[in-house]
């Protein structure tokens, strides 16, 4: 179940977007790329370029190798349809490959004749699925006279398998690098989009959050972006001891136990055997991540954080009132002594304490465990520092090193419907990856009401103003101060969005408990706690 809300990424939105009332000048759709031209088509007033490679395909002998040149291409090529997803388990089938690394551009149509900014999308997943072609730029593109690029990026075993003799570079960092290369071909060719190559933003939520936060502490991407993102997304990372056993683990699941030959094997095998093998090397806590220690990535993201070693560009980054509480659902039902049972396992000898803050009967209804429980998780921030009371503190970290640190908490609990199937009866609030479709449209039929409409224009406008200027500051909306300050965004429907006190922030998810006490990982694997409910329904 926990794996199933992570993989899948969901948004809708259908808005009226604000027309620039700057003069314009046409816009063509043919462009000249560095390796040849591409045709793209318009539609509402937005110019899209769909399925550009920026890689060569990393098949072959580039399967688990760094991102290679994409070859050039003669005539004009279509770019009016998305290339094909990267090779995943949880939407795997049909419409992926291994040939992946392709990257979309919206751009308006018609445009001033001055460079525009650029965001510079990574999309979520938990580093096992997604896709680019899941966002939609145009509403961001068009209300704010901006350019957007999404991107697709290796992801589970083919992007983040780290195994001695794998590679002579990259081994474990794949995707991170697949995304660093999306950058360099945004320097290379931007401008020929109307783009300015100087203003770009990047930005991602939740696995793409945590990519960003790498790329910050990526000496090869410094220069390459000059503000950042951050949308339910930590700083995790894995040490290359703990990535290598976990590559020797998926190696031998996969048939290939060998250590001397293990790499060989594996190149030998067919993509449909390599995901087979691999249905276990995910989830919140076992899947994969960036890798440190190695040369694109010398220093753990979280540290370089803390040490003030990361790229110094200003940040905007929130997260969701209700970051997990979707999450807790195997617990639905669960009674009384299987909810103790899991508190004591996760927090050990502050179990107690835990439990005196969080009760069980502290929410009526069949849910009432679930609810406690995705209490807990949010504030404690156990799942990889997302959401709650260490999420306040990473905003902290980076506004002590970076002036110009913006902090938002997302906080409609009545938002369109979230990833993965809602048992009736079963509010799911301000949960993990809710705020997406107030950003990127048309992801499910479900309209937005007219009062989340409100906060969709405003939140549009905000990450226009910050991708613009590096200060969210826009007309007619509330005033975003900087984080330094104490305060952050609390955005809300209508036009009830406020800036709020850290203390309001920290008294809300009990962080002076929290802070108090601090977890890297939960002790119980999301399998564990799914089998614990499968038994106790038995």
């Amino acid at each position: 179940m926990i794996r199933r809300v992570l993989a899948a990424v969901v948004s809708l939105a259908a808005l009226m977007a604000v027309p620039s009332a700057a003069p314009t000048v046409s816009r063509p759709l043919l462009v000249s790329t560095d390796k040849g031209v591409v045709a793209g088509a318009a539609a509402d007033g937005v110019a899209r370029y769909l399925g550009i490679p920026y890689a060569a395909p990393p098949v072959g002998g580039l399967r688990w190798q760094p991102p290679a040149p994409a070859a050039r291409w003669p005539g004009v090529r279509p770019a009016d349809h998305h290339g094909a997803r990267c090779v995943q388990t949880a939407t795997g089938g049909p419409g992926t490959s291994e040939d992946c690394l392709y990257l979309n551009v919206h751009a308006p149509e018609q445009r001033t004749d001055r460079p525009l900014p650029v965001l510079f999308w990574i999309h979520g997943g938990g580093f096992m699925s997604g896709a680019g072609d899941f966002f939609d730029g145009s509403l961001l593109a068009r209300t704010n006279d901006i350019v957007v690029v999404t991107i697709n990026y290796r992801l589970g075993v083919f992007g983040f398998l780290d195994l001695p003799g794998l590679s002579e570079r990259g081994a474990g960092n794949y995707g991170l690098l697949d995304q660093q290369a999306a950058l360099r071909w945004t320097q290379r060719n931007i401008a020929a989009f109307g783009g300015d190559p100087g203003r770009v933003t990047i930005a991602g939520e939740s696995a793409g959050g945590q990519s960003v936060c790498a790329l910050l502490a990526s000496p090869p991407a410094r220069g390459l972006f000059h503000r950042a993102i951050i949308q339910s997304g930590g700083c995790p990372s894995l040490t290359t001891a703990q990535a290598t056993a976990r590559g020797k683990r998926y190696a031998g699941a996969a048939g290939c136990r060998d250590s001397v030959a293990g790499a060989s094997c594996l190149r030998a095998k067919r993509t449909d055997e390599l995901l087979a093998a691999g249905r276990d090397f995910g989830g919140i806590l076992n899947g994969p991540l960036p890798v440190s220690g190695v040369p694109e990535l010398p220093v753990a993201p979280g540290l370089a954080v803390r040490s003030g070693r990361f790229t110094n560009v200003p940040i905007l980054i929130g997260a969701n009132r209700d970051e997990t509480r979707k999450w807790a659902l195997p617990f639905a039902h669960a009674p009384q002594e299987q909810f103790v049972r899991v508190i004591r396992r996760q927090f050990g000898p502050h179990a107690d304490e835990v439990l005196a803050r969080y009760p069980y009967g502290a929410h009526d209804g069949p849910y009432g465990a679930a609810y406690a429980l995705g209490a807990v998780w949010t504030d404690s921030s156990v799942f990889h520092g997302m959401g709650g009371c260490h999420y306040q503190r990473l905003a902290g970290q980076f506004a002590s090193h970076q002036p110009r640190t913006f902090f938002y908490e997302f906080g409609d609990r009545n938002p369109p419907p979230s990833p993965g199937p809602t048992p009736p009866g079963f509010t799911p609030g301000a949960t993990h990856a809710t705020e997406l479709p107030y950003l990127w449209p048309g992801m499910t039929p479900k309209p937005l009401t007219p009062e989340q409409r409100r906060l969709s224009a405003a939140m549009v406008r905000y990450w226009g103003a910050f991708t613009k200027d590096a200060h969210p500051a826009t007309r007619k909306q509330a005033a975003w101060p900087p984080y330094r300050g104490a305060k952050l965004m609390s955005l809300l429907p209508g036009d009830r969005s406020r800036t709020v006190t850290s203390e309001a922030y920290a008294a809300r998810h009990q962080c002076s408990y929290w802070n108090r006490i601090s977890y890297d990982r939960l002790t119980t694997e999301p399998a564990d706690l799914a089998r614990s409910t499968r038994n106790h329904r038995k």
